[in-house]
């Protein structure tokens, strides 16, 4: 019976090993597959047509990673990709971005200026999605201050997050974390009910009649 029950035990122990671990990140995009100097709409992102926008974006290597660049001349564009991301398991979204250029003026808090040059959305849908999705919009603004939290005046379902703003650091790459988990919180008074659905880009420079560039690296979500 003792060399049954060791056995048992070995068994157990090896079929445990044997099992993969939970994955700690969830990639929704780092760009190694998309194909260099490839332009417009990236494989596996889709595009908005609001605005005419005209998708100047481009995957380009930038010291040894691949990234995408984006352009916007008085335009706004938008891809996003389908993710489920159950953001109490993975609250943890980092990405990093580089901005060369903001647009004039820009104000995620003003309507008439609601142009920014760096845009990481995370979307929260909910039946009938046009009207009861919650979105969480994390920029780099041109005039609002770092830690800025205002719901858009151009749209009721996106609140954005000022992570970055002005033109101190532009030119340069910006890591960052934010806890999507504890900002839908803040943010909506509750926890997240639904999983995360959606992981948008965009680049805007429409409402200021101006010009933005910006970079966009890797993007995952994490567990801490």
């Amino acid at each position: 019976m003792r060399r049954l029950v060791i056995a048992l035990v070995l068994a157990v122990s090896a079929s445990s090993a044997a099992v993969p671990a939970a994955p700690l990140t969830i990639v929704v995009e780092d760009w190694s597959r998309q194909p260099e100097s490839r332009t417009g709409i990236p494989s596996g992102w889709t595009g908005h047509s609001w605005g005419s926008p005209k998708y100047d974006f481009a995957v380009v290597t930038d010291g040894a990673d691949r990234v995408l660049r984006l352009r916007s001349r008085g335009d706004n564009p938008t891809i996003s990709k389908e993710i489920k991301v159950d953001v109490k398991k993975f609250p943890l979204l980092a990405w990093s971005w580089k901005v060369l250029t903001l647009p004039a003026g820009g104000d995620c808090r003003r309507k008439a200026a609601d142009d920014e040059a760096a845009q990481v959305y995370v979307s929260f849908p909910r039946f009938p999605a046009a009207a009861r999705s919650r979105i969480i919009g994390y920029v780099w603004d041109t005039t609002a201050p770092v830690g800025t939290i205002v719901k858009s005046e151009s749209s009721g379902l996106v609140t954005y997050v000022v992570v970055r703003s002005g033109p101190a650091e532009l030119g340069r790459w910006s890591s960052e974390t934010r806890n999507v988990y504890d900002d839908f919180k803040q943010i909506y008074g509750e926890e997240p009910g639904e999983e995360v659905g959606a992981v948008s880009l965009a680049i805007d420079s429409n409402d200021t009649r101006s010009s933005a560039e910006s970079y966009i690296g890797a993007i995952v979500f994490r567990q801490p």
